[in-house]
């Protein structure tokens, strides 16, 4: 069983989500769960990953060629997968992964959880699609899928395949993913 984790190159201002990207790591090997992410030492990937093999767990990194070099590929990976492009990227990703979580990040992030999200709602994929809710980062966001219903523009049943949760571990006990 494998977790596809998305998240940013960069550590964001507050040491939470760095915090929060290591508690899931060791979260998942703990469990016994393999990881999969963007691949890249930086950021809060290289904290997830980092985390995730300390404690003993299997990593797969699946990074474009023109970001291995920007993003700075992790060299002590289970696997690493350097691809063409992104679309390579988030398909590898996907394909290898049983359900994603979404740690706080950037635009990246958010294009990977949207591309996911729709995916679903397009019945391309039946995986449990959750987000890490640090800090109240994804309220926001949750805010506005709501304020989507409302408009008419999303059903309220795709709205509820976003599971949100502060605590990553109770993430992956509504997945199903028990350690």
């Amino acid at each position: 069983m494998r977790v596809c984790v998305f998240c940013g190159s960069s550590m964001g201002l507050s040491p939470v989500y760095a915090e929060a990207a290591a508690a899931l790591g060791k979260e998942l090997a703990q469990r016994g769960i393999g990881l999969v992410y963007g691949g890249a030492s930086v950021g809060t990937m290289g904290a997830v990953a980092d985390a995730a093999l300390a404690a003993g767990g299997e990593v797969i990194g699946v990074i474009p060629e023109a970001l291995s070099r920007v993003e700075i590929a992790h060299a002590g990976l289970t696997e690493l997968h350097v691809v063409p492009d992104m679309h390579q990227r988030k398909a590898k990703m996907a394909a290898l992964s049983d359900a994603f979580l979404a740690l706080p990040g950037g635009a990246g992030t958010l294009e990977e959880l949207f591309e996911v999200w729709t995916w679903a709602q397009l019945d391309l994929h039946a995986k449990p699609i959750g987000l890490v809710d640090v800090a109240g980062y994804y309220a926001p966001l949750m805010s506005f899928a709501e304020h989507m219903v409302t408009e008419g523009f999303l059903g309220a049943g795709y709205r509820d395949l976003l599971t949100i949760d502060a605590d990553a571990a109770k993430l992956l006990d509504r997945f199903g993913m028990t350690a």
